[in-house]
């Protein structure tokens, strides 16, 4: 992270470099990008902002003179590759992990504290001297990744590597990584190709989002009253019948069909059946 932008209308940006080397942070890894990935994810940002997707931004592309030994498939074959750094922006950068690392190693004041900072900053409908402000945080991010999940699915958007470390506070995309787009319907596409397990399938996003808001959910229950947690739990029960309603809408507009009638869930997943069989 290299700063905060405030640009002419008056929106605040914070900037950051991927592949501009090891941070004190860094997970044994040379903190290196390569050329195609950086190119992949700069496009792929960019397009997904234009089709009204909540994501981040990519501001500029710089290629390195350095060489990056990588391992594309993962199966032994390390080849020399050219490097490259993105400067890419969001609105904030904090993941759902962010909040789940200092829970688990018991910072609890330092929980609170970021975790006020993040609402105060970043989510203005909630009031700082509600007492029930956790309870509202946790709402609103469950409503929203219920909604960028369905409109990932609505474009056939396959992330590659849903973890809580991917999955931003914000509900907008980041982190793209190993990411495709189906070229026709298939519940188990899996752009990955070390996803052996096939966990981050495109028919799973919807039940690891479920997962990732658990362990927020469990990152913020040291800040939360009895009362709390049991409402917070029903929240995070709610969070399919939002994605599901979601979803169902996303595909109704893509074909036109006005108003409830119900046959439409019906002729939803029987287009997609007839596509998977194309």
């Amino acid at each position: 992270l290299v700063g905060v932008y405030t640009n002419r209308h008056g929106e605040r940006w914070e900037l950051q470099l991927k592949g501009s080397g090891k941070t004190p942070y860094s997970r044994n890894g040379d903190g290196r990008a390569v050329l195609h990935s950086s190119v992949r994810e700069f496009l792929c940002s960019e397009a997904m902002h234009y089709l009204g997707i909540p994501t981040s931004r990519a501001a500029s592309l710089v290629v390195s003179d350095d060489d990056v030994w990588r391992d594309q498939f993962y199966n032994g074959n390390i080849k020399k590759e050219r490097g490259a750094i993105v400067l890419r922006l969001a609105k904030s950068w904090f993941r759902i992990g962010s909040l789940e690392i200092l829970a688990h190693s018991g910072e609890l004041d330092l929980l609170r504290r970021l975790l006020d900072f993040i609402i105060q900053e970043h989510f203005p409908s909630i009031a700082m001297n509600d007492s029930n402000r956790y309870l509202e945080f946790f709402s609103t991010v469950v409503s929203e990744t219920a909604n960028l999940i369905s409109l990932w699915m609505s474009v056939g958007f396959a992330h590659g590597v849903c973890n809580t470390d991917n999955f931003s506070l914000l509900s907008i995309t980041i982190d793209y990584g190993p990411f495709g787009f189906m070229d026709s319907y298939d519940p188990n596409f899996v752009p990955n190709t070390s996803d052996d397990e096939r966990r981050y399938k495109i028919g799973n996003q919807a039940s690891v989002g479920q997962f990732n808001l658990s362990k927020l959910l469990q990152a913020l229950k040291p800040l939360l009253d009895p009362r709390q947690k049991q409402l917070a739990s029903q929240i995070l029960k709610g969070y399919g019948e939002h994605y599901y309603s979601r979803f169902t809408e996303l595909f109704k507009t893509k074909l036109g069909l006005l108003g409830e009638n119900e046959n439409d869930n019906y002729l939803i997943a029987f287009l997609l059946k007839v596509s998977l069989l194309c």
